[in-house]
């Protein structure tokens, strides 16, 4: 008998599970009612009372919810690391970032950097703080709303752009150099989190556990991330 998976998932999440998905159903026989959203608006869905089995977000949004009991506690899974990478306009040189001294050098010599308002740039927000250079930036950011920053990159208006490699595969007109380096611990972590009436349903930790298996973490690496 199949049974009806209902997954609640963080939007930069949508390439990734539109191919992982039809694999777990054909294999499963079960299916899976998946819907996006930004994080922010998906987390205040959950906490308002809409009804899940599974919800796939930031580690930071599932960790909050399990704190207000929306999501069950000691079943989070971390699903995969989202990588942040560094795009500049296509046809300019690819720039030299690979270690932490050469990006700060980087971006104190940029005009103007863009990153998003969602999970990459909340990350690229305090990673700017640590490296003590939030001041700098301040004038010279063009936040990316509605849109991949590879956008604002293709359309000139940032030089620099920072931001989840899946969520700008591909944006016409914007050169996708690479991760930012790995000592800046460059990734977005995204978490299965179940409901509590779901904690114990044999579908959705079979869903769950399928996003770690080999053919989805080709599917994981082939989008720019690497597998929880």
């Amino acid at each position: 008998m199949s049974t009806e998976i209902n997954v609640l998932s963080g939007g930069a999440m949508r390439r990734f599970m539109a191919d992982a998905v039809p694999l777990f159903e054909r294999e499963s026989g079960n299916t899976v009612r998946i819907r996006f959203a930004l994080t922010r608006e998906m987390k205040a869905e959950i906490e308002a009372g809409a009804a899940f089995d599974v919800a796939l977000l930031p580690r930071s949004a599932i960790d909050q919810l399990v704190q207000s009991g929306k999501v069950a506690p000691g079943t989070p899974v971390d699903v995969v690391r989202s990588l942040v990478g560094l795009m500049v306009r296509a046809g300019e040189p690819a720039p030299d970032f690979a270690t932490v001294e050469a990006f700060k050098s980087l971006l104190r010599r940029a005009k103007s950097i863009s990153y998003s308002k969602g999970p990459s740039g909340e990350y690229v927000a305090a990673l700017l703080q640590r490296l003590d250079l939030a001041a700098d930036m301040q004038n010279k950011t063009v936040f990316a709303i509605g849109r991949p920053v590879g956008e604002v990159i293709a359309c000139g208006e940032a030089e620099i752009g920072m931001q989840q490699i899946i969520e700008n595969q591909p944006v016409k007109g914007a050169h996708l150099v690479g991760p930012l380096p790995k000592e800046l611990g460059n990734f977005v972590a995204y978490t299965a989190g179940f409901a509590a009436g779901a904690a114990h349903s044999a579908p959705a930790r079979a869903l769950v556990a399928f996003l770690a298996s080999p053919e989805v973490v080709r599917i994981i690496r082939a989008k720019g991330m690497e597998p929880g």
